[in-house]
């Protein structure tokens, strides 16, 4: 199993192309089983999930072509085409959907376009509960007859899918994705209240478009869904990365750098740059994306709370943690999505942080310097936050399990090293 070595120090200068986002990209992908032509999208970042969706999709029926030139740091020409002529199979089976909470995203098209599906109850991430009840009663809603039967959601719809009124309790990234796609091709109008409004709803809604889909209301809390008969197919380029783009912006920032973000788009990170620039980091805003550094001197302390979009997003919070270790004073950062997220606080405090842990709050307490050590991944934020640590530690930070890094991090060792970090892929 790889490991990744990194001997800390080195402030970061230079650019940093921001790949496509795992979290537009795993949707999009979905999307392409609800026409039997062919979807085409590009800027696909390189990932294991983004290898996952597609051997799920294989299994579908879907044609697959990917391929992708490397330009400098980035894969900015990584396309796809998923032509789902015919849908040869309704069923996703365990032994792929465990592997990957997002494959969830499959249920909603296939039962809006073949009146059947049958997906097993996914896997992903250890960062807590992430019920799908949801993504179930959403699409009962719609008319869908659901059981669970031996680790399996069993989803039927004969008639086809009627639109409705669904008012979400709670706002679901996911659960949103699976009902405004099966809703595109459900007989009438549905409307869903209290949606999630994260830029990758945006990017899935914007490709349905695309493809023939009625949906209004894009970037609000409500979504109006016109169900069409059909949808065709398109091209669409899969929207810039924001968590990458908030990572090597605090990698800046740890190391007092500089670093140029290249297609990072500062209206997907406001309530991260209004942390950071609080902290004492700049941001600048320009037509090639945003650039970084650290205003002067040891960075302040901050408070934050995860919360949806538009507030400070949960997939930051392990990174800004590691940033906050170094920085002057006392930080609280409160964890409101998940439960379990807190699992990188140990590894952090053997590289000496001092962080103590109550409930869903974490307290920092800011030290001068951070120290190598053999540290192990336990999830795939918490991976890159150790990296951030290791950027700079004194001395020598060897990191295992770095799996969890390849399912949401394009070549991150690489993007690193081109920007002066010492840097390694250690294969064994």
């Amino acid at each position: 199993m790889d490991k990744i070595r990194i001997r800390g120090g080195q402030p970061l200068k230079g650019e940093i192309v921001i790949s496509g986002a795992k979290n537009a990209a795993l949707p999009l992908m979905a999307a392409s089983l609800l026409t039997e032509e062919t979807l085409r999208l590009t800027n696909l970042p390189d990932l294991a999930d983004i290898s996952f969706m597609a051997h799920i999709l294989s299994e579908h029926g879907v044609g697959v072509y990917l391929n992708g030139n490397a330009q400098g740091s980035g894969y900015s020409n990584r396309l796809v085409e998923l032509t789902a002529g015919r849908i040869t199979s309704t069923r996703a089976s365990y032994d792929l959907v465990r592997k990957m909470r997002a494959s969830v995203l499959v249920l909603g098209p296939l039962l809006a376009r073949e009146g059947h599906a049958e997906v097993s109850l996914p896997g992903g991430c250890a960062i807590g509960q992430r019920p799908i009840d949801l993504h179930l009663s959403a699409l009962e809603a719609l008319g869908a007859e659901i059981e669970l039967l031996e680790g399996y959601i069993v989803a039927k719809a004969p008639k086809g899918l009627k639109g409705a009124e669904v008012v979400f309790p709670k706002v679901s990234v996911g659960a949103t994705e699976n009902l405004l796609m099966a809703a595109s091709l459900a007989q009438g109008t549905t409307r869903i209240v209290n949606a999630a409004r994260e830029p990758e709803i945006s990017d899935l809604a914007d490709c349905l478009n695309k493809m023939g889909a009625r949906i209004t209301g894009i970037g609000g809390g409500t979504l109006t869904v016109e169900g069409v008969a059909r949808l065709h197919g398109a091209e669409h380029a899969v929207v810039a990365d924001r968590i990458e783009a908030g990572t090597f912006a605090m990698a800046a920032a740890i190391t007092d750098g500089e670093l140029e973000l290249l297609g990072a788009r500062a209206e997907h990170l406001g309530a991260v740059i209004e942390v950071l620039e609080a902290a004492g980091v700049t941001l600048r805003e320009s037509n090639r994306g945003l650039s970084v550094k650290r205003a002067n001197g040891r960075l302040s302390a901050a408070t934050v709370e995860t919360a949806p979009f538009p507030g400070f997003p949960t997939d930051l919070q392990a990174q800004l943690m590691a940033l906050m270790s170094t920085a002057e004073g006392t930080s609280e950062v409160t964890e409101s999505i998940f439960e379990n997220r807190f699992m990188h606080v140990p590894e952090l405090c053997r590289m000496g942080a001092h962080i103590e842990v109550k409930g869903s709050k974490a307290t920092i307490h800011g030290c001068p310097r951070l120290n190598g050590a053999e540290v192990m991944a336990t999830d795939l934020r918490a991976s890159v936050s150790m990296i951030l640590a290791g950027l700079v530690a004194e001395g020598e930070t060897l990191m295992n399990r770095v799996y969890h890094l390849d399912r949401g991090y394009e070549h991150v060792e690489r993007k690193l090293a081109d920007c002066g970090a010492d840097i390694e892929r250690l294969k064994t």
